[in-house]
């Protein structure tokens, strides 16, 4: 703790500084986690500082992403649990960075509360550090506001950002796309981070008993089941970069199949994709059920058990499936790229 830094009269307006300090030394051991070759400073300096390896890399190009956790972190208040909402954060930054091919490096957190309680901010880095460590990116910096009167003491706002590299040449370029093309499913874990205003207005989840075990959900809560983070997508993908002819890649969030899948899809193209292959998991079936939505704004919201999606050239499909079978993911063909004039189809 710095020595002599303590404010009665900051303290008397909300604020307690040497809370923050505290924060800052219980969440070193976590940040610890993550470090790579290249990090050169330590927590608690004006700046995180990071040494670029550009060894192979001809035309380095810096990609940065950034994004927060939504209204899931309302789950994470009601549940009392707060140290997994960090690795969604990370993976909302860095599976968007890695669909242009690039690899993070850096992650810096961005937390907001009424009140600094060390041991929760502790844990609110734990995951985030978490996520770094699945996505083998270092954190290397943070910050942490205390603003009472503007958040209630018990609730808090996380956000995130990321910078990663891919050299030039090997930037994943939709313009080869073709027709016959494969595109293949990367498995989600559950909602991820989106769609968490709808889904907390069909279980009215501020009311409800979310933590009674539900058989449909395979005797786990809902309030369990919706807190699942995001899956990190990270490096089974870097590794079919490697092996693997990739043509377009989709993160799968807020707007679900028809606003992301085509954001990688070129003009007179389309991803055909067949609805029955679609491996939807227990949650959205009860999502749609209880709240008695329509199969389109289903796939229009969610991603419906597909975090992520992948097109390679047909005659690489089963070398695609078999590299990213080997890096943990149970993937699976979902559809194929045909001529039309809309980017998606769901049949």
């Amino acid at each position: 703790m710095i020595q002599n830094s303590k404010s009665d009269a900051y303290a008397a307006a909300g604020v307690d500084i040497t809370a923050g300090y505290k924060a800052v030394e219980l969440m070193k051991q976590h940040v610890a986690r993550t470090a790579t070759k290249g990090v050169c400073s330590d927590v608690g300096g004006f700046g995180g500082l990071f040494e670029l390896d550009l060894e192979g890399i001809s035309k380095p190009v810096l990609v940065s992403g950034t994004d927060g956790v939504g209204t899931k972190l309302k789950l994470a208040f009601l549940m009392d649990k707060h140290d997994t909402v960090g690795i969604d954060c990370v993976a909302m930054c860095v599976n968007d960075i890695v669909c242009v091919g690039a690899k993070p490096l850096v992650f810096l957190d961005y937390i907001a509360c009424g009140k600094n309680v060390p041991e929760r901010i502790a844990d609110i880095v734990k995951g985030v550090a978490e996520g770094c460590v699945q996505a083998g990116a270092a954190l290397i910096g943070g910050e942490t506001a205390e603003m009472p009167g503007f958040y209630p003491a018990d609730e808090y706002d996380l956000a995130g950002y990321s910078t990663g590299v891919v050299d030039k040449a090997k930037i994943i370029d939709n313009t080869k796309m073709a027709e016959g093309d494969v595109v293949i499913a990367l498995p989600s874990s559950g909602v991820h981070s989106n769609g968490f205003s709808l889904v907390r207005k069909v279980f009215d989840v501020e009311n409800a008993d979310i933590k009674e075990p539900i058989e449909a959900l395979g005797g786990k809560s809902v309030g369990e089941t919706l807190l699942t983070p995001t899956k990190i997508y990270v490096k089974p993908v870097l590794a079919l970069l490697e092996e693997v002819t990739v043509k377009g890649i989709s993160h799968i969030t807020g707007g679900g199949f028809y606003e992301n899948i085509p954001r990688s899809i070129p003009d007179g193209l389309c991803a055909k994709i067949k609805k029955d292959d679609v491996r939807v998991l227990p949650i959205f079936k009860l999502i749609q059920e209880k709240g008695g939505i329509s199969e389109h704004d289903m796939f229009n919201t969610f991603n419906m058990g597909v975090g992520m999606s992948i097109v390679v050239p047909a005659d690489q499909a089963e070398k695609a499936l078999t590299i990213l079978k080997e890096n943990g993911e149970d993937a699976y063909v979902i559809g194929e790229i045909v001529a039309a004039e809309e980017k998606i189809q769901l049949c």
